[in-house]
């Protein structure tokens, strides 16, 4: 059974992230988990030396949660009506990042699949901070869904690597999860700067060649371009329905994502990005 993490802030992005993790998995049997974190506004100011339990704030917020929580759970299982998936509701008083660490690692979580709009709702602001953090923090393969994409088979997918990871089982099954209910092509592509693929990168390259021997799949190599201009000119020329990095220390994927100020990335993503951690709980 596949276990999932749903955060949600009841929001129409993450009702977006939701519908597209319940079709996407919709031939397996799986556990949902709907998570809504909340701190009362009161709490970040002058009360934080109070117990705020003492002022029934906590309850009151609480409870809107779980009735947000269970209303939105009913919706779930009115509009995709789906005898293989079940649903739990986590309501809870932590800051979202240190929820979905604790959950994922509580309940062997296989998925996060979460909206990536920031609070702001600022259309040149690639991810949200929250997006931003469950990248670098959480152990656990993050799905995380553009605003307002409507669901699409994920028949293309596009793989960007520099042939420098060490592959393992946990790099490349949720990859492999995915593709294996639907008729699928994975686009493997490397950016090249005039030098040929050490002996490790061949290595590591026929690996992966090994892994996907049952999945329909193509190499390609690019040069003269760097890392967001050749995955936006592929998608130009290609339909992607889904991207897919591995968060790899010194990868090209950190400096993408967490030495650049995010809004100044040269692409905005508007298919679904799938980011594989390098080390996770389960290994």
């Amino acid at each position: 059974m596949k276990k999932i993490l749903l955060p949600t802030d009841f929001s129409e992005n993450s009702w977006n992230a939701i519908s597209y993790a319940l079709q996407l998995f919709k031939k397996e049997t799986c556990e949902f988990y709907l998570l809504n974190t909340y701190t009362p506004v009161i709490y970040h100011v002058e009360y934080v030396l109070v117990e705020p339990a003492q002022f029934g704030m906590v309850d009151a917020v609480k409870n809107e949660s779980l009735r947000q929580l269970n209303e939105l759970k009913d919706k779930i299982k009115k509009s995709y009506k789906n005898s293989n998936h079940s649903f739990e509701i986590i309501s809870s008083f932590n800051t979202l990042i240190t929820e979905i660490k604790e959950i994922v690692e509580k309940k062997s979580i296989d998925y996060v699949v979460m909206g990536t709009k920031g609070a702001t709702g600022a259309k040149e602001v690639l991810f949200g901070s929250n997006t931003v953090h469950v990248f670098k923090n959480v152990k656990c393969p993050i799905i995380a869904i553009p605003d307002g994409f409507s669901f699409e088979t994920p028949h293309e997918v596009l793989f960007p690597t520099d042939y420098e990871i060490d592959y393992k089982d946990h790099h490349i099954k949720p990859i492999i999860n995915i593709t294996s209910h639907f008729n699928t092509r994975v686009n493997i592509l490397n950016v090249s700067y005039g030098y040929d693929l050490s002996e490790k990168q061949e290595e590591n390259k026929q690996n992966l060649e090994n892994y996907f021997k049952k999945t329909a799949y193509l190499f390609h190599s690019v040069s003269n371009q760097n890392v967001p201009e050749a995955i936006t000119n592929f998608q130009l020329k290609a339909r992607v329905n889904l991207l897919v990095m591995i968060n790899n220390k010194h990868s090209f994927f950190e400096n993408l994502f967490f030495k650049s100020t995010i809004n100044q990335i040269g692409f905005h993503l508007n298919i679904p990005f799938l980011v594989i951690p390098s080390k996770t709980n389960k290994t």
